[in-house]
């Protein structure tokens, strides 16, 4: 605390009342302790060193002591004057007040009805099993980056993040996924909702319209909304989302939307036949494909499916991905693989609007990456999810018999569980809710505008945080409340 610039304040605010400097200096200190200022418990310097500073006799600062002792503001002790506990001074209420403005613009003011991120309970979905994530190694890497990180690299890093980490992203999509890609494609950003926003805003204008499956990802139509795009929902079968040809005709996109490896929430796996008819058109009408290929490392029956963006050439396609779900959500890094036409425009834009950071979590990852310790992670991983997957199977057909329906289980990390049409998936899912146990409802994630899926009543699980051994007793805590 700055004393002499405390008085100084204090005496510029009361300069006409004419008190004496003893008077002055405990009317400064007072008001500082009721007001907050010095809260309980802060030592008040010895009166020599106060006396130096302020320029003032010790006796001055003795009777100012004093006196607040004796008031209750400050207790004496072998420690020192210490501020006393008390009752904080709270500004009179007028009796009018102006409303108060709205927090949100508008075009922010959308349903934020859905689960907090933070949650973690059976069934949250998108959430890994964080307690299995190699933690020391990840440690091991992080204090080896740090050191090795120059001090160049304390500074904004380049727009397109990491050349260490964009390559080795390179290396394993060409591998593992099929991507056709160079390192100059790749544009590392925060993580999937920030693709989506960057994607929403450097390919789409104010009102263009953007198709999106429905139901569909409740981040997508956040970012959607919020740069003011038109969405129209595109409804999903048991292929994957199916555009009438009314639709292209329409309303033709400029952006689409899909989730074709594991469609979320339902969890349809985008036919080959219909990857190839969506690329086609979109090259078609000029439309650019958002391919968020957000969990398909976790792929459980049959091998991982290749990503739509290396089914052709020059496909018109920006792939999405996240090591959110691979690894763990707070590392908060994703990508971007652009086409390359597109490449130096982007790179320009996000030199001016998005400069990069955090290169020492970059640096870990590219040698998580490099060293095949990510690919050993998911291996050990998937082969945690299957049993988990097989244990949440198991329990709803036991406890449901026929009625389990479920549907989207060969990949990622959550399945539907579909309800009939009389049942109300939000009532399910608020009771399920009130007794500890998350269940979204796959109605939440419905499109505002544009044909809804008739399976889009049910609900949501996610099965990667519940151990295969607490599967069925936590279905049985979410069943028991179904009509």
């Amino acid at each position: 605390m700055d004393y002499a610039l405390l008085l100084n304040h204090f005496q510029a605010e009361h300069r006409h009342s004419g008190w004496p400097r003893q008077r002055l200096l405990h009317e400064c200190l007072r008001t500082a302790i009721k007001s907050g200022k010095l809260s309980a418990g802060t030592r008040l310097p010895p009166s020599r060193e106060l006396a130096a500073e302020l320029a003032m006799a010790r006796n001055t600062v003795l009777y100012a002591y004093e006196q607040l002792a004796t008031e209750g503001y400050v207790d004496a002790s072998k420690r020192g004057t210490l501020v006393a506990q008390v009752k904080l001074a709270q500004a009179a209420r007028p009796e009018t007040t102006m409303p108060a403005p709205a927090v949100l613009s508008q075009r922010s003011r959308v349903s934020t009805a859905l689960l907090d991120i933070t949650v973690m309970q059976a069934f949250t979905p998108g959430v890994p099993a964080l307690d299995e994530f190699p933690l020391g190694q990840w440690r091991h890497l992080q204090a080896r980056a740090w050191r090795q990180v120059t001090t160049s690299q304390l500074n904004y890093g380049e727009p397109a993040g990491e050349p260490a980490l964009r390559a080795a992203i390179a290396d394993y999509l060409r591998v593992s996924r099929g991507v056709l890609c160079d390192t100059g494609q790749i544009f590392i950003t925060d993580g999937t909702q920030s693709s989506l926003d960057l994607c929403a805003h450097a390919f789409a204008d104010i009102g263009e319209q953007v198709w999106m499956e429905n139901p569909g990802y409740h981040g997508a139509r956040m970012a959607f909304n919020a740069a003011q795009l038109s969405i129209r929902g595109i409804a999903v079968d048991a292929d994957g989302i199916a555009p009438e040809a009314s639709d292209w005709q329409d309303c033709p996109p400029r952006l689409i939307y899909v989730t074709p490896s594991h469609q979320y929430p339902l969890g349809s796996v985008l036919g080959l036949a219909r990857r190839m008819a969506l690329i086609e058109q979109a090259r078609a009408c000029g439309a650019l494909i958002i391919e968020d290929d957000y969990d398909s490392e976790f792929r459980h029956d049959g091998p991982p499916l290749p990503a739509m963006q290396g089914l052709a050439t020059d496909a018109p396609v920006l792939y999405l991905g996240t090591f959110s779900k691979t690894m763990f959500p707070a590392l908060r890094l994703g990508f971007i693989v652009v086409p390359r036409h597109l490449v130096a425009a982007l790179g320009n834009f996000l030199a001016h609007t998005a400069p990069r950071g955090r290169a020492v979590d970059q640096l870990a990852l590219a040698e998580f990456l490099s060293s095949g310790q990510f690919a050993t992670h998911l291996r050990r991983m998937r082969r945690l999810y299957r049993q988990r997957r097989d244990a949440l199977v198991t329990a709803l057909e036991q406890r449901l018999g026929a009625r389990a329906l479920i549907h989207g289980a060969s990949t990622g990390m959550h399945l539907s569980l579909l309800l009939p049409a009389d049942v109300d998936d939000k009532q399910v899912s608020d009771r399920a809710m009130a007794d500890g146990i998350v269940a979204q409802a796959l109605s939440s994630h419905a499109a505002e505008h544009g044909c809804m899926a008739d399976n889009g009543n049910g609900l949501i699980l996610g099965y990667a945080q519940v151990p295969a051994q607490d599967m069925a007793l936590a279905v049985g805590r979410l069943v028991k409340g179904m009509p």
